[in-house]
């Protein structure tokens, strides 16, 4: 079932979209050679916790994490580890969701720890494009769900990357992931008409390899199969009469 949320509501989730960019933000701004993946995760927590609201993906199924960090070939799900150092040319993944008010925020962005190599800040720079036209294939009027997968798909393979198949966006409300879901892929005119009030987070999954994927032994890390990078870019969209609206972008 799709729940339509009404102003009053949204005007909630606007709250923990807030926290949700901005502990993001506040991840991004450490991400350096020799931090470790726990260190992000506890600044990203302690910023959460701070707000009032709890990490939405803390417990989330099992997961140990308030953030999924993932690196390189990692597509998402990555667990944060004392273990896990950043190094000079890695693109790490940060996904944070926080929850308050009776909603969550959900959204990723992908960091260049130093300096990292030119395809990789093409899959990064493409990863973004390729969501900002899925928010703009969501606006136009009569749009479905399936507008936005193809218009995803449709761009980063232009550039010879491709879109994870497996895992796709969703709804976002009082549950992290509801209905309806939000494939990077799809046929124009087809699937679920949007409508105003629907709360969705797009979130593109881009590889420069195949689209294939290997879940990992931990039951929770997904890497590319081929070994090629990853890159990951999310907002959670509410969809209003004057457009569509990033609830979690703060900057």
């Amino acid at each position: 079932m799709i729940f339509v949320k009404n102003p009053d509501q949204i005007r909630l989730m606007r709250v923990a979209g807030r926290i949700t960019g901005e502990a993001i933000v506040l991840a991004g701004e450490m991400v350096r050679e020799g931090v470790t993946t726990k260190q992000l995760d506890d600044c990203i927590r302690h910023h959460i916790e701070k707000c009032g609201a709890r990490p939405s993906f803390l417990g989330y199924g099992g997961f140990p994490g308030s953030a999924c960090i993932s690196i390189n070939d990692e597509i998402i799900h990555g667990i944060p580890s004392h273990d896990r150092v950043l190094q000079e040319g890695d693109i790490v993944k940060i996904d944070v969701g926080a929850f308050i008010g009776g909603f969550h925020g959900d959204s990723a962005n992908t960091f260049a720890v130093g300096r990292i190599s030119p395809e990789a800040q093409r899959l990064i720079e493409v990863t973004r494009r390729s969501f900002e036209l899925g928010v703009e294939a969501a606006a136009r009027p009569g749009a479905r769900i399936g507008d936005i997968g193809a218009a995803v798909d449709g761009y980063v393979t232009g550039f010879g990357f491709s879109t994870v198949k497996k895992y796709v966006g969703h709804g976002v409300g009082h549950d992290l992931h509801e209905d309806p879901n939000v494939p990077n892929y799809g046929t124009p005119g087809r699937g679920p008409r949007l409508c105003t009030g629907m709360t969705i987070a797009i979130e593109p999954m881009i590889n420069a390899g195949t689209d294939r994927v290997r879940e990992m032994p931990d039951g929770w890390t997904v890497k590319t199969a081929d070994g090629a990078l990853s890159a990951h870019y999310e907002h959670t969209v509410a969809l209003t009469a004057d457009g569509p609206v990033l609830l979690t972008k703060v900057n």
